[in-house]
């Protein structure tokens, strides 16, 4: 077959220079798992979409999440950038996604030259996280319990991927954030772990409904991802079950700035699916 089309987005910003990048491949239809993955690794992103029309559903399609290494079940940035792309293809409307980690809807609003795409995640859960692999993580970060907030007590999120979520003392800690990436990948790759949610509640905000976030995530080959849709719907999953923010809150989350690539994420706390919105622009 011919190769596909790829067009490449940044998800969750409005500036080529900040939020996420991802490969989104609109009408995949009649490529293998070994050419997406071929795609995906060529394309160099932590993610690209690929997307597959069903034909007997308006606004209906099967898409799957692919790295530069493997597949995965679900990909928060890149279902925002695949929802701008349908948005500017097909304008207004509601996007029904079939994932492998289950059905996502996506809300696309168009206005002039800016589209918003809202996702509707899988159902997001929050498991304990055993106290030595607490250690374990803060070993691999170089860091100890000191640098923890007492307030918060670490947990994994789980939203078609699992994120462990550890909520520090102060802004400054995690701007620190360094670690060796062979020991917190293998830590990682060992418990299945995509994304470590590293977050600090922003205690500017009189509201107190802004948070930041940092993103490791050497188990699939980064460093540090700029802007997680997945992992901040697992942060939504932290905050509704331990009591932080109720149904219907709205918050949100400022990742990439440490490394240079600023996102905004837009959090809508649900009862048992979180919503997810932001924009995209293009890269090509």
């Amino acid at each position: 077959m011919s190769a596909p089309e790829v067009l490449r987005l940044t998800a969750f910003s409005d500036d080529p220079e900040g939020g996420n990048p991802a490969g989104v491949v609109l009408n995949a239809e009649g490529m293998s798992d070994a050419e997406m993955l071929s795609v995906a690794h060529e394309v160099g992103y932590s993610e690209t979409a690929f997307l597959f029309p069903h034909k007997d559903r308006e606004n209906s399609y099967q898409i799957r999440y692919f790295t530069p290494e493997a597949e995965v079940a679900f990909c928060g940035h890149a279902t925002i950038a695949s929802g701008v792309v349908l948005g500017r293809e097909y304008g207004d409307g509601v996007y029904e996604l079939s994932t492998n980690a289950g059905p996502v809807e996506v809300d696309v609003t168009v206005a002039g030259r800016s589209v918003v795409a809202t996702l509707t995640s899988p159902p997001a859960t929050l498991q304990p996280l055993d106290p030595d692999l607490v250690y374990d993580i803060l070993d691999a970060l170089d860091w100890d319990e000191s640098d923890l907030d007492t307030r918060f007590t670490p947990a994994v999120g789980f939203v078609g991927n699992a994120h462990p979520i550890l909520v520090l003392d102060s802004r400054e800690t995690l701007a620190s954030m360094d670690y060796d990436f062979d020991v917190l990948g293998d830590l990682m790759k060992e418990h299945g772990w995509t994304t470590i949610q590293l977050a600090y509640p922003d205690e500017g905000d009189p509201h107190g409904r802004r948070w930041h976030s940092r993103n490791p995530a050497p188990s699939v080959g980064i460093y540090e991802d700029p802007a997680t849709g997945s992992a901040a719907a697992a942060l939504g999953a932290y905050f509704r079950d331990t009591g932080v923010y109720g149904s219907g809150d709205h918050v949100t989350i400022f990742q990439g700035d440490d490394m240079g690539r600023p996102s905004s994420i837009m959090l809508t706390i649900g009862g048992s699916r979180m919503k997810i919105s932001g924009t995209a622009t293009d890269l090509n």
